[in-house]
Parts: structure tokens; sequence; C-alpha cells
């Protein structure tokens, strides 16, 4: 699905290497927070993951 809104959005985060995309909130949360010392409930912030494939990718905002 695509942002319709993107107006809220003040950072984007990508998150380098592989992730399995077949993780829900709670496990890409626990990447962000573990991997990356980042806050995963930051308001206005996009966090990117990218799977094997190079054409998908997975966003927590």
């Amino acid at each position: 699905f695509m942002l319709e809104d993107a107006a809220g959005i003040r950072r984007v985060v990508i998150a380098c290497g592989y992730v399995d995309l077949r993780k829900g909130i709670d496990g890409l949360s626990m990447i962000i927070g573990d991997r990356y010392h980042q806050n995963p409930f930051e308001k206005g912030t996009l966090f990117l993951f990218c799977g094997r494939r190079s054409d998908r990718i997975k966003g927590l905002l």
C-alpha cells in the first residue's frame, strides 16, 4: 500500500542489510531497538526494511 499523506513524516530511517519481511510489528520494533538502538515509537519516523528480494520493502511508521 502507498502512503497517502506523507506530511507527518519528519525522518526516514533505512535499515541496512536484509530483514525477514515475514516479521510483524513486534518483530520489526525489536530489530529497531536492539540492532539500531532507535526508538521504534518515535512519532513522525518511518523505518524501512529490505528483504532478500530487492523489489520488496516493508515500512513501520
